[in-house]
């Protein structure tokens, strides 16, 4: 053994650390990283907010100049009804009084849910259109012209679905 280590082992003795201690910064770089586990968030189900539902009546109609005004292909907020409209789309025209701008509670653009009419009625449809101020608590369903579904539905109800805010996914 040399002198050099002879002297420094003796001006530096050798420590023994306790097991609950932190290990120097020599030590610590040498041993392995500390692994990162990572939980998934869990978040507890929360029903739906019960938004109120109104008793209305229901139509259908189609966009023709008979059904409707002149220009039977631009709804009431400006939308345009395409050539090959079904009622797979789901669009709906509301009675005045149940629209915000004369006082109701719905706004153009809104989703509904719609029950009460038939199985291949009901669902949410978005309110594109308005009707004749004579007509109060109706719904009026935009089918396509070939279709031939024809009615009048009493007592069905309708109830603004609320909105969900998107989930954005990330890459993590």
């Amino acid at each position: 053994m040399s002198i050099a280590l002879l002297v420094l082992a003796f001006l530096f003795p050798p420590r023994v650390f306790p097991t609950t201690a932190a290990l120097p910064s020599t030590v610590a770089h040498l041993s392995p990283r500390q692994a990162v586990l990572f939980v998934p968030k869990v978040v507890a189900a929360v029903p739906p907010k019960v938004l109120p539902s109104y008793q209305v009546t229901a139509t259908v109609y189609s966009a023709e100049t008979r059904q409707t005004d002149g220009d039977p292909r631009v709804t009431a907020d400006n939308s345009r009804i395409s050539r090959h409209h079904s009622s797979k789309h789901r669009w709906m025209a509301l009675s005045r009084d149940m629209l915000k701008n004369w006082g109701g509670k719905f706004e153009f653009g809104d989703s509904v849910r719609v029950q009460g009419i038939s199985a291949e009625l009901d669902g949410t449809y978005i309110i594109h259109d308005t009707m004749n101020r004579r007509m109060h608590r109706t719904i009026d369903l935009l089918v396509g012209r070939n279709e031939q579904i024809y009615g009048k539905w009493d007592k069905v109800r309708i109830s603004k679905v609320e909105e969900t805010p998107e989930l954005e996914w990330q890459a993590s």
